[in-house]
């Protein structure tokens, strides 16, 4: 559930649009920074606030990658698999994700330490393949460099 001060906040961005679903953005940002994931009942929420309905709001979640309808792990790995990394081995870094971090895509470790997923462009076509986590972009990466990274976080 959202709190009060995010509550005020959405319902002002709901006032500067003519049209609800144009705050929807806006919105789910501030409940995510609040929580680090979108949960279905602060979707719900999230709908009531701007009166749309529940669907719609958990489309836009689902669809864009940059929502979390899930906790996250410690660490969130993000494997681009869109075509410039694609075609420079991107299979074999999201293998080699998944197998360090004992985590498919899509799923979150046992221990929570890692949520990987699989994502298209994130804009670094120029250093393919290449993984974020958290903030932090890796480029011209191999299976090796990613094993050696993700061995190194705490």
């Amino acid at each position: 559930m959202l709190n009060e001060e995010n509550l005020k906040k959405i319902e002002e961005i709901g006032k500067r649009y003519p049209e609800a679903k144009a705050a929807l953005l806006p919105a789910l940002w501030i409940a995510q920074e609040q929580d680090g994931w979108i949960s279905e009942e602060t979707m719900k929420q999230i709908g009531d606030l701007l009166g749309l309905p529940y669907g719609h709001v958990l489309g836009v979640v689902t669809f864009y990658t940059m929502f979390n309808s899930k906790p996250l792990g410690t660490y969130h790995i993000e494997v681009c698999t869109n075509a410039s990394c694609q075609l420079r081995g991107s299979d074999k870094i999201l293998r080699k994700v998944e197998h360090v971090c004992s985590a498919g895509a899509g799923h979150t470790s046992p221990d929570g330490k890692w949520t990987v997923n699989e994502v298209e462009c994130m804009g670094a076509c120029g250093g393919a393949p290449m993984i974020a986590i958290g903030e932090e972009y890796y480029e011209n990466l191999t299976p090796d460099k990613v094993e050696e990274i993700l061995r190194k976080l705490p």
